[in-house]
């Protein structure tokens, strides 16, 4: 795909959102369930399902996903998919390229071994590896750009607003 062909791929969805702002708004979903067996959470991917459970540095077999992985693994695939769109959008060429995210955890927090650990990521680092030919100030904006625009990245960045709530059924 090129410039020209995602512009007019997008163009009528840019217009529409335009015209009606309240139709790009959406609201995303996800569904696990916990009647797995052990300490696991499946989650409907919308393909298959993926069994989420213990990373092996919490007890866990390492035979289910660990859920920080899939967390840096969507900042992955938002980020590469933002980064093609927006080199395709410039004209940047890219011949080919990775995308790498990594984050530090200390399970203390997660354990409850040490109430003054953290839980959660307390650094997460994205990077890119590109092969092209384009000159220093077109990566550089093609790097503004792609934090710009990616969703998981910002979310990550900025901390949205979070409610948690329970009920019996």
């Amino acid at each position: 795909m090129d410039a020209a062909e995602l512009r007019a791929m997008q163009a009528p969805i840019k217009e529409r959102y335009k015209s009606d702002p309240s139709a790009a708004v959406i609201t995303l979903k996800a569904k696990g369930s916990i009647d797995h067996e052990g300490i696991a959470c499946k989650v409907e991917t919308g393909r298959a399902p993926a069994v989420a459970g213990l990373h092996p540095g919490t007890g866990g077999s390492g035979l289910e996903l660990c859920s920080g992985d899939m967390l840096l693994e969507a900042l992955v695939a938002c980020a590469g998919v933002t980064l093609k769109s927006v080199a395709t959008a410039t004209d940047i060429p890219l011949k080919a390229g990775n995308v790498i995210a990594e984050g530090d955890l200390d399970f203390r927090g997660t354990l409850g071994v040490d109430k003054e650990a953290p839980v959660g990521f307390e650094e997460i680092r994205l990077r890119f590896e590109v092969a092209t030919d384009a000159p220093q100030d077109k990566l550089d904006l093609l790097l503004k750009l792609t934090e710009r625009y990616c969703v998981v990245y910002q979310t990550i960045k900025n901390g949205p607003k979070v409610s948690v709530s329970m009920k019996r059924v």
